[in-house]
């Protein structure tokens, strides 16, 4: 972590509990970032909190020192049973609940905790038992949870801390309904602490903490910029056909070690990741119809290094939190000034630096007003030689990719063997076009 982005706040100033912050120590956490000290006096206190701060910040740590400290130091309710939680975690996307689930697992390793991560599109049998076995924090997607919830697999009625990360996000992904739906299901907010975290705060979401909290306190990260300010911002202007060799050619000149390319659209994401492996890159591509397993595997693929680019759309842009992503790429402008924020959020994070880099085409510039009224400033535009223009040649072929298994095939690309399929035209391999040579010829003969 950036010695910049810390504040002269450490943990240990903190009354703790010891097993807590042996967790934090062994973590390399030592000092607070400025909404971790802006947040642990309140929330220690048992107060309500709705935190406002950018995008890798270190939110996430926030709120889990809060709730793991408050489980330790203050005794369960009389009558918990032990499949009822205490606490409960809520997150938009599956990637985030599994990122706060291992950060959970790291700093309270001595604690002696019980976690259970709860999501869709992986066992549906293994998280049911696992919540019938019991646990003290679940930390989970809402459509799960609510399914176990009505099923009378575990209860809310011991639950003494609730906390909602990424609460905008819930409206955007339409799952406003399911979290006012578990809000109501709670003891009385005078009865368990609550905490709401997010990059952004909008009217919405504090008329929901205000409605269903208990006298939240407001904290915001105070700053210039919503973006982070060491992420160096450019902008180009190419038209829809020449987004492919500019994306192409700026790759070869920053030869970035670990990027994200971001797209609008699934069919988007399958084209640009076909023609980046065509280029020897070992890409894989992330959308929300991928099967759960396939994500995970990718994901960690991609966090080792063995996938050079993640070519994804906005499902991967908020709550992943990867480390040393040098670059990110808009290949498709967003359409919303917040979706632009979380993009680019994905590199730069807790004080490092790094590069977003827009596409604003044909189809999607009329987007850009709107994001830099957002972002409260200009993005710098950069002119487009004719060397950025011209097709590059392949680098090769990207053979390790070829050897995954099987159930992932579909979403990590390698590049294909035949050596035609890399023209610069995008034309069909020629030896396709010889298979069809031969059946025109014949098909007067078998008449």
């Amino acid at each position: 972590m950036a010695q910049h982005v810390l504040t002269d706040t450490f943990f240990e100033q903190f009354d703790l509990h010891p097993l807590l912050a042996r967790g934090l120590a062994d973590c390399g956490f030592t000092r607070c970032t400025p909404i971790q000290a802006l947040t642990l006096p309140v929330a220690l206190e048992g107060r309500d909190v709705a935190g406002q701060a950018q995008t890798g910040t270190g939110k996430t740590c926030a709120f889990l020192v809060a709730v793991l400290n408050r489980l330790l130091t203050r005794p369960a309710v009389a009558d918990r049973r032990d499949a009822d939680p205490r606490a409960l975690i809520i997150a938009p996307t599956r990637e985030l609940a599994m990122q706060i689930d291992k950060d959970a697992r790291a700093i309270g390793r001595h604690t002696g905790l019980r976690f259970a991560l709860i999501y869709g599109g992986v066992d549906y049998d293994k998280q049911r038992q696992q919540l019938q076995d019991g646990c003290d924090i679940i930390i989970a997607t809402p459509g799960r949870l609510i399914d176990y919830f009505k099923q009378h697999v575990f209860s809310f009625r011991a639950v003494e801390a609730f906390v909602i990360d990424e609460a905008d996000r819930m409206f955007d992904l339409g799952f406003i309904k399911d979290v006012r739906y578990l809000m109501r299901k709670l003891p009385p907010r005078e009865q368990r602490q609550g905490l709401m975290f997010s990059a952004t705060l909008s009217y919405r979401v504090l008329e929901l903490a205000y409605e269903h909290m208990n006298q939240p306190q407001k904290l915001t990260v105070e700053t210039e910029r919503v973006t982070a300010d060491r992420v160096r911002q450019q902008v180009y202007f190419p038209s829809k056909e020449e987004k492919i060799p500019l994306l192409l050619n700026l790759l070869e000149r920053t030869d970035p070690a670990r990027s994200i390319v971001f797209v609008n659209t699934k069919a988007a994401a399958e084209r640009v990741t076909q023609r980046l492996s065509r280029h020897g890159y070992v890409v894989g591509a992330l959308s929300g119809d991928v099967p759960q397993k396939k994500r995970q595997k990718l994901l960690e693929r991609f966090q080792k290094g063995e996938v050079q680019l993640l070519v994804a759309t906005d499902v991967a842009a908020r709550g992943l939190h990867i480390p040393d992503v040098s670059h990110v790429f808009n290949y498709d402008l967003p359409q919303d000034g917040e979706d632009y924020v979380h993009r680019i959020g994905r590199t730069a994070r807790l004080g490092a630096e790094g590069d977003a880099i827009s596409f604003a085409c044909d189809l999607y510039a009329m987007s850009l007003p709107d994001i830099e009224h957002y972002i409260g400033q200009k993005i710098p535009v950069q002119g487009i030689d004719a060397g950025l223009l011209a097709m590059p040649r392949p680098r090769g072929i990207a053979r390790h990719a070829a050897h995954d298994d099987d159930d992932e095939e579909d979403t990590i690309a390698a590049a294909s063997a035949d050596t035609g399929d890399a023209k610069p035209g995008g034309a069909p391999p020629a030896r396709r076009r010889r298979r069809r040579k031969p059946r025109e010829r014949s098909a007067p003969a078998s008449n």
